[in-house]
């Protein structure tokens, strides 16, 4: 296993030969609050070679469990969310997905990042062997209403991992604009 910081990039299939399914999870602890809780929700954006989403079909989240061509599908976990993606399944327009994570404005009022105390990215096999890791910096999130934690792309004929760890401060809308999806 491989613990990257922001910016780094890990092969993935070239690496690990016959790598066609991996699982994305993402985890975070926040602080414990007596009144409204910041509500944080995944999702990922499947994005084509100019790097907006190929459609608001390709979107996986709570409510679009599936991508359109069901190569991503949202998992959900008790311990952390999970997003599987059957890399052998992705279309081949498609040359990045992209893992967001945000601060659900409606669920209990606005919110930041500010108390989030941890949060990673993994990326393992469909078996559960974690490939790689990316611990994201929780200092200075007392603005940010949405962050990239980070990316699978195509490069050549294989997959890599990239850690980013980007925040917004515009929230979904921010991310939205950004990626070219339709709100």
């Amino acid at each position: 296993m491989a613990t990257l910081v922001a910016g780094a990039n890990a092969a993935l299939t070239a690496e690990n030969p016959g790598l066609d399914h991996v699982v994305v999870g993402m985890a975070w602890d926040t602080i414990p609050a007596r009144g409204p809780q910041t509500e944080l929700v995944p999702f990922a954006v499947m994005c084509d070679s100019s790097g907006q989403a190929a459609s608001n079909e390709h979107l996986v989240f709570f409510n679009q469990l599936v991508s359109v061509d069901s190569s991503v599908t949202f998992l959900g976990d008790t311990d952390q969310e999970q997003i599987d993606v059957d890399l052998s399944s992705v279309p081949a327009e498609i040359s990045k997905i992209v893992f967001f994570v945000y601060v659900d404005p409606e669920f209990r009022g606005p919110g930041t990042f500010s108390s989030v105390r941890s949060a990673h990215i993994r990326v393992a096999t469909a078996e559960n062997r974690e490939l790689v890791r990316f611990d994201l910096s929780t200092s200075g999130l007392e603005a940010v209403t949405a962050m990239i934690f980070g990316e699978l792309y195509r490069h050549r004929n294989d997959w890599k991992f990239r850690a980013l760890g980007q925040g917004y401060s515009t929230g979904l809308a921010g991310v939205a604009k950004d990626y070219g999806i339709k709100l």
